[in-house]
């Protein structure tokens, strides 16, 4: 494999001299000429990577994200791949397991590889993460949460389920089971939490109950065999596609008929939701259009260009066969 001393033997100058025009330095017009056409002979590619360590600027973007075994996560990081690679720039991914200290230390740790900025897929902004955003003091982005005091690409999640809530109710439904995550996950587990119970609050006869649980299907399925053992609602409205698909597995296991006997609906779009039987009513996000959006957004701000402080992206709510239609309420 060719070398940087490679190229500076054939080019007869010196390494430093390479390394200086790979980083973007300045050299000679007859010196550049030279190097590139040793370059273009020997096929060189360089380490980018390695160039970050000694650059004081990369065209590498650092991505934190918490999962990913997720399908938002994935979407939207092949969204932000694309875009940057279109860009001549590189993403390097680091995945925190949803845990909290391994997302902090993903930050200085790209920081001390000098990436260009940092795109972060947040659950929660803490003043760990205000204080970490100070002092590494490079472009950060976040995608899915907001924060007054960072640029933030957002979902809309609460307008996102108040819209799902009047969509419940317009069905006739009044036996509600909503099930959610975490309220430490601000996005999913309070905006479409909110969202959800402000649409159906004031509601005569409308009986609502919440309940919480985790991410993975496992848990939802759980979760849901207990609201239809002891609570039997018409719907199971949950936070998540994932979660929802735990509920009809649950309502499958109890014998119950999708939607005659239990309707379900998630949010999140994931391309599964349109071929299990019956399909899933749920709120489709364009997760990859929003890593597209972000890419662009933090290679503006790399080039010190003003943009926005909150982008919202666009949902759309999709009608299946998921929920049953009972008679329609006056609302």
């Amino acid at each position: 494999m060719t070398t940087i001393a490679d190229i500076a033997r054939i080019a007869g100058v010196a390494k430093s001299t390479v390394s200086r025009y790979l980083n973007g330095g300045s050299i000679g017009d007859a010196t550049k000429l030279k190097i590139e056409r040793v370059i273009n002979e020997t096929g060189y590619v360089p380490n980018t990577f390695a160039q970050s360590l000694k650059a004081k600027r990369t065209s590498i973007i650092g991505t934190v994200v918490p999962r990913l075994d997720s399908f938002a996560s994935a979407r939207t990081l092949i969204g932000i791949d694309e875009q940057l690679r279109e860009a001549g720039c590189q993403m390097v991914i680091s995945n925190t397991s949803q845990d909290e200290e391994r997302e902090i230390e993903s930050l200085y740790s790209f920081a001390r590889q000098k990436v260009a900025g940092i795109i972060l897929l947040a659950t929660k902004i803490t003043d760990q993460h205000l204080e970490a955003f100070e002092k590494i003091d490079i472009p950060i982005l976040l995608v899915g949460q907001q924060h007054d005091e960072v640029y933030s690409i957002i979902h809309q999640d609460y307008e996102a389920a108040k819209i799902m809530g009047k969509h419940v109710l317009e069905k006739g439904h009044r036996k509600i089971a909503y099930l959610g995550v975490t309220p430490k996950d601000i996005s999913v587990g309070v905006q479409r939490r909110d969202g959800f119970k402000d649409a159906v609050s004031g509601i005569d006869e409308c009986e609502v109950k919440y309940y919480e649980t985790g991410f993975g299907m496992g848990e939802a399925l759980d979760q849901a065999t207990r609201i239809i053992e002891d609570f039997q609602p018409s719907i199971i409205v949950c936070a998540t596609d994932n979660i929802a698909l735990g509920a009809c597995k649950a309502a499958f296991i109890k014998g119950l008929n999708i939607p005659k006997d239990l309707s379900v609906t998630g949010f999140g779009g994931y391309e599964v939701t349109e071929y299990i039987h019956p399909s899933l009513t749920t709120v489709k996000y364009e997760f990859k259009h929003a890593g597209k959006i972000a890419a662009k957004k933090m290679l503006k701000l790399i080039e010190g260009e003003q943009i926005e402080k909150i982008t919202y992206t666009n949902f759309e709510l999709i009608s299946r066969g998921s929920v049953d239609s009972f008679i329609k309420y006056e609302l």
